[in-house]
């Protein structure tokens, strides 16, 4: 089987699902939607595959629409990634792709790719679809034009996925040619990790490939007029090859420029499996953030009945600047117990967390903590490229890419949909070892913050341990823009602790 069928399962069967076709009974033009390529779009998957939780991280995004190669059309681009213990024992795949298409057929007219495969790099570019070069006759049910990987993706999702129907294709791959057919076979309800979809299920089949046919492939596009990729699926013999949808946003586009006809390498980094980001600009004041820079929110901290707080705790956005050769976002955080508790429990805690502005992940993460008799004094750096993190000792420690840490996750999770019954997933570093932390919207309700009532949504956090609630951790989320955290509430082992904002900085919104 080929490396990038198990590798990049979503992207490669994608693309074999192919692109512009026709139904079986009419050959004439299906209708082309325009809405599933939306600039700015950007979708990420993880891949699993047998008891590998996390094989691959896929990235899809819709660029911009401006003059290529001399002509109108829009930029398609694409990331593949092994991770974990596929990419380290397995097989190391880092591939770019970039399409450019006609915005008004979907159809490529220049691809690039640049495949790596362990210590092979190869760079190729090739034109498609000279007009001159397209019959003008077509077999039934054959559609005109052929299509690269991607292209191929977007354009299945344009197609109208009537029940019962078939549409065919002709894909271009790396090495081979294929003729696939999908057949839309009904409709189910899929769970992810990012909410419940209703979908479109469809089945394919690759007519001059024994061995693709062989896999069994279904995918689920949401039943709506996007036709998102919601979940790939494939049995080989090894087991069961999952690509789940793990992020679905719009970022902003930049503005369109012109492209010389010299082929360039493409550049696509990678992004975390966990959830949707926010966008960002280069100024503080276009930031389309519910956190400004000199925003500081403060807690009390309350221990089981005891009225007076048993603790204080400081959030910051202290600056965004360079920062260790880096645009940032510099977060810091300081909590410490009060004189009442601190002959229960003594706590003294400093956290600085340094953040890449667009994308809200750490790249550095500074700690000093103290609590009861346990000292730690610690400095990662965290390659979100690679999916590892080097302590100041020089431990290495691998994570999935889109890791955050304590604090960084206090950020980004005010920037999620929590819509109940909204369902977020996000990797965090939580005491050295990358752990998978599920944000449930609960239910929309008023709370009491000393003398104010709130609107505000409780989340429940859950982990991916045996006990996934040990904890009890629930969060109450302000109903507004500034999504400001008001409570924060957990059982310990020293009773139920509850923290709650003390003074709201900024003017409301």
């Amino acid at each position: 089987m080929k490396l990038a069928v198990v590798c990049s399962l979503m992207f490669i069967v994608l693309a074999l699902v192919g692109p512009s076709a026709q139904s079986k009974s009419d050959s004439a033009s299906l209708p082309f939607s325009s809405v599933n390529y939306l600039p700015g779009e950007r979708l990420t998957y993880n891949v699993s595959f047998a008891n590998i939780i996390s094989a691959a991280h896929v990235e899809l995004q819709v660029g911009d629409r401006g003059e290529f190669f001399g002509r109108e059309g829009l930029q398609l681009r694409a990331h593949v990634e092994t991770t974990g213990v596929v990419n380290a024992a397995l097989f190391a795949i880092n591939n770019d792709y970039i399409s450019y298409v006609d915005p008004e057929t979907g159809l490529p007219f220049q691809a690039q790719q640049v495949v790596r495969e362990g210590t092979r790099t190869s760079n190729t570019s090739r034109a498609f679809n000279d007009p001159a070069a397209i019959p003008s006759k077509l077999r039934n049910g054959e559609s005109p034009g052929i299509y690269d990987l991607l292209s191929a993706i977007y354009r299945v999702r344009a197609l109208p996925l009537a029940e019962g129907s078939t549409y065919y294709l002709n894909v271009k791959g790396e090495t081979e040619d294929y003729q696939a057919e999908v057949k839309v076979t009904g409709r189910q309800t899929i769970k992810t990790t990012v909410g419940s979809f209703n979908t479109v299920v469809s089945q394919v089949r690759v007519n001059n490939n024994s061995q693709a046919n062989s896999y069994h492939i279904r995918i689920f596009f949401s039943d709506d007029d996007r036709h998102i990729p919601v979940l790939i699926t494939a049995r080989i013999g090894a087991g069961e090859i999952r690509a789940e949808l793990a992020g679905s946003d719009v970022v902003k586009t930049s503005a369109p420029v012109a492209v010389p006809t010299t082929p360039v390498t493409p550049v696509v980094g990678p992004t975390p499996v966990a959830t949707p980001r926010p966008p960002a600009d280069s100024g503080d004041s276009n930031l389309d953030l519910p956190f400004k820079v000199g925003e500081q929110l403060n807690y009390q901290i309350f221990l089981g009945d005891m009225k007076p707080p048993a603790g204080t705790a400081t959030f910051q956005v202290r600056a965004r600047s360079r920062q260790f050769d880096r645009d940032a976002f510099q977060f810091t955080l300081r909590a410490q117990t009060t004189n009442a508790a601190q002959r229960l429990f003594m706590a003294n805690e400093q956290i600085s967390s340094y953040v890449d502005p667009k994308a809200l992940l750490p790249f550095r993460s500074e700690m000093s903590l103290a609590e009861g008799s346990r000292r730690l004094n610690q400095i990662l750096t965290i390659n979100q490229d690679y999916g590892a993190a080097t302590s100041d000792k020089g431990e290495k420690i691998e994570i999935p890419i889109g890791t955050h840490d304590y604090l960084s996750f206090f950020y980004l999770a005010r920037t999620f949909n929590i819509t109940p019954p909204r369902r977020n997933a996000v990797s965090i570093l939580v005491n050295n070892r990358p752990k998978t932390l599920y944000i449930t919207s609960l239910k929309r309700e008023t709370i009491q913050i000393g003398s104010q009532s709130i609107p505000a949504i409780q989340l429940s956090l859950t982990t991916d341990d045996p006990q996934p609630d040990k904890y009890v951790f629930r969060v109450w989320i302000s109903d507004d823009k500034r999504r400001l955290p008001l409570r924060l509430t957990a059982s310990t082992q020293i009773g139920q602790v509850r923290a709650d904002l003390a003074i709201i900085p900024l003017t409301s919104q």
